[in-house]
């Protein structure tokens, strides 16, 4: 007969009952009241506490580490390890953690299956992450109390903002940047957390092709157009992938060339794009921009970039250094309509610095060479060049031309060109390099002819 031990049978039973009885919510509930218990036996201070608790959130793995490490212990004494946790966890212990002091259901969204996100939103308790260019509504919700929590972890990062604010932003360790509206401006019970990164991939003229986004027999027109130095905008609605094509753009620029990039908020990780090029990079709001611009236009950079340009303090001081003479300038807007590129600018710097609306624009047109403008699809996922505009002024008759160069053919899916180069651009090309002009020049009639524009696509800005 087989050996039959009571201890072992009266712990495999207490053990298989612990698990049948034990939820997962009130296996949370009881490790939480486990820490802090603790807490208060080694008499550790407030201070001290939310010191652990926001460098976890923060995303230092030490203290993550010492979480989920007591979790563990404590699961194993509550021999607990076979409670069922929500599926949008990848362990029992991570899942406690998050449901008593991380991210909660948000945490899902810094998982590898969401790290081409861009994007996160909570609305009341409705979680969405951004997929395949649509916010797509999750299965975990967040309850009223546990946002608030939340909004209190991410004000330790900040301990200047006060808690009775309705309107914060603030960061986290790995750049995501939050987002919070509440209180009066929002709706009851329908306060908001934003969460946002941005993702610029690293990616070829080739790869842009292979996306659909650039036609393929463009690739050596603007190969030829970066190594020409022209100033250059992208413009377009949000989440065109602007700054990714000036990411893509500026891939190519010669790495030698010494760069001064200036961004409000830090998207564009150059130094990882392009880590052996000399490339200042500076996170400058409008106030602290107002404040570094007379130092930046006596830079001796061979060229700047002026990622997303919000407001007309930022729009003057790009204008100010390519008006100069600044070659390879590049700077990103959001437009709709390319052909409003020199008069939206002077508005801007007009409404924000004074000035003459008209003399402005005359500017703008004799500072930047070509505007790119980029839209998405339907599909939001799917990015396309939309059309290409030469800029320039016309001294004689005092008009400022647009051409457009590029137009994209929403029915076919393709592109059509027009073989057009102002004198303008003819000088500065050729000045910089004649093999490259010569290049520019070919590839661009070689596109005209084979998919040729009906109409000139001449315009009066």
């Amino acid at each position: 007969m087989e050996k039959f031990y009571l201890d072992q049978h009266l712990a495999a039973k207490t053990k298989s009952s612990n698990q049948q009885e034990m939820s997962f919510e009130k296996l949370c509930a009881m490790i939480q009241e486990d820490f802090i218990r603790e807490w208060n036996d080694d008499r550790r201070d407030l201070h001290a506490t939310l010191e652990l608790q926001k460098k976890a959130i923060i995303g230092y793995k030490n203290e993550v580490a010492y979480f989920l490490e007591k979790i563990n212990s404590l699961i194993k004494e509550y021999q607990a390890a076979e409670a069922v946790y929500p599926p949008w966890y990848k362990s029992l212990a991570e899942a406690i953690y998050h449901e008593n002091w991380g991210l909660a259901g948000v945490s899902e969204w810094f998982s590898e299956e969401f790290a081409e996100s861009s994007s996160a939103k909570i609305i009341g308790e409705r979680i969405y992450f951004m997929k395949d260019g649509v916010m797509k509504l999750m299965p975990q919700k967040i309850s009223k109390e546990r946002r608030e929590q939340l909004i209190r972890a991410f004000l330790l990062l900040t301990p200047e903002e006060r808690l009775d604010k309705e309107f914060h932003e603030i960061y986290l360790l790995d750049g995501t940047r939050i987002t919070i509206f509440r209180g009066q401006m929002t709706k009851q019970d329908q306060d908001v957390i934003i969460l946002r990164r941005y993702i610029i991939p690293k990616y070829t003229f080739e790869e842009q092709a292979n996306r659909g986004t650039i036609p393929k027999e463009a690739i050596p027109l603007f190969r030829s157009m970066v190594d020409l130095g022209y100033n250059v905008a992208f413009v377009g609605a949000v989440r065109t992938a602007k700054t990714t094509f000036l990411s893509t753009w500026q891939s190519y620029e010669d790495p030698n060339l010494e760069g001064v990039m200036v961004e409000t908020d830090p998207e564009i990780p150059m130094h990882l794009l392009i880590p052996d090029a000399p490339i200042v990079q500076l996170i400058a709001d409008d106030e602290k921009l107002r404040g570094i611009s007379k130092n930046l236009l006596r830079s001796d950079a061979d060229y700047f970039i002026m990622a997303e340009a919000k407001d007309g303090n930022a729009l003057d001081t790009a204008l100010r250094i390519a008006s100069k003479g600044t070659r390879r300038m590049k700077i990103t807007l959001h437009l709709r309509d390319p052909l409003n590129f020199p008069r939206d600018i002077a508005w801007d710097i007009a409404r924000s610095l004074g000035g003459d609306v008209d003399i402005i624009s005359k500017r703008v047109a004799l500072s930047f060479d070509y505007v790119f403008h980029i839209i998405q699809l339907k599909n939001k996922s799917k990015k396309r060049l939309n059309s290409i505009y030469e800029l320039s002024f016309d001294r004689s008759n005092d008009k400022i031309i647009m051409n457009k160069i590029c137009a994209y053919n929403h029915k076919t899916d393709d592109w059509c060109w027009n073989n057009t180069i102002s004198e303008s651009k003819r000088e500065l090309g050729e000045e910089e390099s004649l093999e490259a002009f010569n290049i520019f020049s070919k590839q661009l009639s070689i596109l005209a002819e084979k998919y040729p524009m009906k109409g000139t696509g001449n315009k009066h800005a």
